[in-house]
């Protein structure tokens, strides 16, 4: 069942992060179905920690880019802005190398919040890192200097 209350073009919303943390490490929005969102960040000198894995801050970056810009699909952009509440992760395995994807999930899509699922896995499908995400759906009036 498509859940989406906006349009979904993966370019558009990519514009709109140009010149953010998103760009800035190289997460990229691959694959939008009716009810997920798919991104994929590099493992490389931009999220690695300094003993040479994967940074579990550059992890939670990924999960909460992924659900909120998902999670902003699933309301009225004239009327409503989402904000995040509250996020976790579990780090499961460390990643040297290469690229890991994330997908966002809604558990819950309410008036007022919203919690969202992310699994990130590595290049052989390896879970790498589970996260959930809380997120305030609020009035966009609410928010000042946001666009």
């Amino acid at each position: 069942m498509r859940i989406w209350k906006t349009e979904v073009n993966l370019e558009k919303i990519y514009e709109r992060c140009r010149n953010t943390m998103i760009d800035y490490i190289g997460i990229e929005l691959v694959e939008i179905g009716d009810d997920y969102l798919k991104g994929r960040m590099p493992v490389d000198h931009r999220t690695k920690q300094r003993i040479g894995i994967l940074h579990g801050g550059a992890s939670a970056v990924l999960a909460e880019t992924l659900g909120s810009i998902a999670a902003s699909l699933c309301v009225d952009p004239e009327t409503k802005r989402i904000v995040g509440l509250e996020i976790n992760a579990n780090h499961i395995r460390p990643v040297t190398a290469g690229y890991v994807t994330g997908i966002a999930r809604p558990l819950h899509i309410g008036s007022t919040t919203q919690v969202w699922e992310i699994h990130i896995s590595d290049d052989r499908d390896k879970l790498v890192c589970v996260s959930r995400l809380t997120i305030a759906n609020i009035d966009k009036g609410k928010i000042q200097g946001a666009s």
